[in-house]
């Protein structure tokens, strides 16, 4: 896949690379230089022929270079790519609070592990793959490999693969979105890794001691949402004793660490029957059915609802999906948010306790502090901080990669003013 290839920065070009980022935008390039096809391996040069690095190009998509290494003598081979599999798995073993948190945890992390475009994580004895990249599409294979390899060498044995690459922003790398079974242990081995053979893709986890049956198949994005894992440890010691509200409930995850707390009441909204039909399996799974409690239903729409009939929460958990998806769409963004925040706000008994939080990386920190303030004051409520968080570290964050820094988490107590 490598070519000898040489992108050219214009002058003036290049300052996120510069600044320790990992793409290159199709209008910072000034000249390519050599044959390639979209995928292949190519180096990079400043204006004045200063090597950059490799990276592999595309020419379907505006971010044109993503880059693998700042190294121009490093060849991208088996080797390399195992390296970079292998100071993956060594950070998360250091990073995690436990050896059960390896256990359901994001084992790759795109551009942040220098694999850009791949996200792979891990379910017990699964891994579920998405790919959004075409150069990366390429290497997959050698890399889930050599990933195989690296845990089984720790005694972590994998018995499948799925991969879970369809999002519609793969048609911007000109290819289609792609769902299906990559690789069963016991299943037939004739020379590739890939043997594409199907297993069985219920599994269970156990996270912060809830444990959870994941459809890797079914399930939002790879499967169930990781990057949340210490936010919901951290709510724990809040609901302990409390009527507790998690709005978009998805499998539960927030109301069943309420539970397990020992809230003496909790109810979970969510829109998806599928949803809140996983999350009452996993109440059940948890012993936890009658304290814990979901129901189906358009939070935007139960919120004033509840309020209306006198409904009043210790602790209200706000966990939406990602308001918007684009720069551009932002403004209406902001809007949504602060509006689902006055809802929330207005259930929340005085000197309760109030967690909010956004998954666009558009929305920033700053904006959504500031969306937040509207919210309480619009909500006549006074907010007192008791910490901000992000995600949980096997989804870490590099700087001047913003794409990788998305998730922010509040936690409030909630004083109405008087």
């Amino acid at each position: 896949m490598e070519t000898h290839t040489i992108v050219t920065l214009k002058k003036g070009e290049g300052r996120t690379l510069k600044s320790g980022g990992a793409w290159v935008y199709d209008n910072e390039i000034d000249s390519i230089v050599g044959s390639f096809k979209n995928g292949s391996i190519v180096s990079v040069h400043d204006f004045d022929g200063y090597p950059m690095g490799k990276g592999f190009i595309n020419q379907n998509s505006t971010i044109r270079v993503r880059m693998l290494t700042r190294h121009e003598d490093v060849d991208i081979n088996e080797d390399f790519l195992k390296m970079r599999v292998k100071n993956a798995w060594e950070y998360r073993k250091t990073v995690m609070q436990s050896e059960e948190d390896l256990k359901a945890c994001r084992l790759i992390f795109g551009e942040a592990d220098f694999l850009p475009g791949l996200v792979i994580d891990r379910y017990e004895d699964v891994l579920v793959v998405e790919c959004l990249a075409l150069g990366m599409d390429l290497l997959k294979e050698t890399v889930l490999k050599a990933l195989v390899e690296v845990l089984s060498e720790d005694g972590v044995l994998i018995r499948g693969i799925y991969e879970r690459s369809d999002a519609p922003v793969r048609k911007k790398e000109g290819m289609n979105p792609f769902k299906g079974f990559l690789y069963a242990k016991d299943g037939p081995h004739d020379g590739g890794f890939f043997n594409y053979a199907e297993f069985d893709t219920n599994v269970e986890i156990v996270e912060n001691g809830v444990h959870y049956i994941v459809d890797v198949v079914n399930g939002q994005k790879t499967g169930f949402f990781l990057d949340q894992k210490y936010n919901r440890l951290a709510m724990q010691r809040i609901c302990k004793g409390k009527k507790v509200l998690d709005c978009f409930t998805h499998m539960g995850t927030f109301a069943l660490n309420a539970g397990l707390a020992g809230a003496s009441d909790v109810t979970g909204l969510d829109i998806s029957e599928f949803a809140v039909s996983q999350a009452n399996e996993n109440a059940k799974l948890n012993h936890l059915e009658d304290r814990v409690h979901f129901r189906c239903a358009n939070v935007l729409d139960e919120l004033p609802r509840l309020n209306e009939a006198g409904e009043k929460y210790d602790v209200v958990i706000l966990d939406p999906p990602a308001f918007t998806k684009s720069r551009e769409a932002t403004k209406n963004a902001i809007k949504g948010y602060r509006e689902i925040n006055i809802k929330g706000l207005k259930l929340v008994k005085d000197g309760g306790y109030f967690a909010s939080c956004s998954c666009s990386h558009f929305m920033t920190q700053e904006l959504l502090f500031q969306t937040i303030s509207q919210a309480a004051k619009s909500a006549h409520k006074r907010l007192r901080q008791i910490e901000f968080r992000t995600q949980a570290c096997d989804h870490p964050i590099l700087w001047s990669a913003d794409e990788s820094y998305y998730l922010k988490f509040y936690i409030f107590q909630v004083c109405e003013e008087k």
